[in-house]
């Protein structure tokens, strides 16, 4: 079982019974640390208190259960408003929103597509661009975020 997967069996009922959703667990190297992350959501937006009540709540269990080889910095934050879509399950319930598509390669000059999500299938992403319907391909997209307007 994977790190993510091993810390999200044991975190989501923690931060469910904090009142909060466990949006995504990411575990990533940067420059030569690596980082243990929770990504939260919560109706009404996720505050810096219940950042803190979580890592109390999730940081005892981490040592017990010792599911990262190696030293770690260990971080619970908000998935924040421009999130990344990653499941099904995130394409399904942000439908009809605003979104950046970010590909591998330009397409039409564009590496980032600002668009609405429209259909989500097999990893297969639909979007309106203005008045152009635009399919994706999985292998073509390598980021889909959230895009709030202001």
């Amino acid at each position: 079982m994977k790190v993510t997967d091993l810390v999200a069996s044991f975190a989501k009922p923690v931060v469910e019974a904090h009142g909060c959703e466990l949006w995504d667990v990411e575990y990533v190297r940067e420059g030569s640390e690596y980082f243990l992350r929770l990504y939260l959501d919560k109706e009404g937006g996720v505050d810096i208190n219940d950042c803190e009540a979580i890592s109390r709540a999730v940081d005892p269990i981490l040592d017990e259960k010792d599911p990262v080889p190696g030293s770690y910095h260990f971080e619970v934050c908000s998935a924040g408003l421009e999130r990344a879509l990653k499941r099904p399950s995130d394409f399904e319930r942000f439908m009809g929103s605003n979104i950046t598509v970010k590909l591998y390669r330009p397409r039409n000059g564009l590496k980032e597509i600002p668009c609405v999500l429209t259909g989500y299938e097999d990893g297969k992403l639909c979007v309106t661009a203005g008045k152009e319907t635009i399919t994706f391909e999985k292998s073509e997209v390598a980021l889909v975020r959230l895009r709030v307007e202001f």
